[in-house]
């Protein structure tokens, strides 16, 4: 079963700065630790994912470790919490856990308006990472069963509506901050000119 087998070591994608990254199956201790651009779906990861983050998106498809997101103070990352454990195994010291609402009427606005979104439709999946979490997750999880052929992926997407509420947002709180700031710079740099 790729969803309970370690396929990957420790210390995978340790400082990546770009590119993306489908395991299926579950990654060891310390996964995506100092990432600062990459995106990955990994099925599962031992303790301390995500540590030291500051960049890039990781979905973890499973289970996690202990200690995930210490010291995370960039990108973001979406956990399947299936049990509603996941917060104790998380440290919160500096990241907001949020839950991933149902935004389809927001999509379908953005898509007659323009907005932040690819050729095809699509929330482009670095864009914004304050907002389209559904959008973004799902198509996360859509590439990660067409690269890596998932189990795990397809039962989520063939029932979304019941696994989407299950999934846990970790979003740092700095960059939450940070990302707010640069959009109002933005705003008021638009409408000066």
């Amino acid at each position: 079963d790729p969803s309970k087998s370690i396929i990957a070591g420790n210390t995978v994608l340790y400082g990546a700065i770009e590119g993306e990254c489908y395991l299926r199956g579950v990654a060891g201790e310390r996964f995506a630790v100092r990432n600062s651009g990459a995106t990955a779906v990994v099925e599962g990861v031992g303790d301390h994912g995500c540590e030291y983050m500051t960049g890039g998106i990781v979905a973890v498809l499973g289970y996690t470790g202990r200690n995930f997101a210490a010291g995370m103070s960039g990108g973001i990352a979406y956990v399947l919490d299936e049990d509603g454990t996941f917060a104790n195994r998380c440290n919160l010291a500096m990241v907001e856990l949020e839950p991933v609402p149902e935004e389809d009427d927001l999509m379908e606005s953005e898509h007659h308006i323009g907005g932040n979104i690819e050729h095809h439709g699509r929330v482009e999946v670095s864009s914004d990472m304050t907002r389209h979490d559904d959008e973004r997750l799902r198509q996360l999880i859509e590439n990660h069963r067409h690269y890596t052929g998932s189990a795990q992926a397809a039962k989520i997407l063939e029932h979304w509506e019941t696994y989407r509420p299950k999934f846990v947002k970790v979003m740092p709180t700095e960059y939450r901050r940070a990302l707010s700031e640069i959009e109002t710079d933005q705003l008021a740099a638009n409408s000066a000119a």
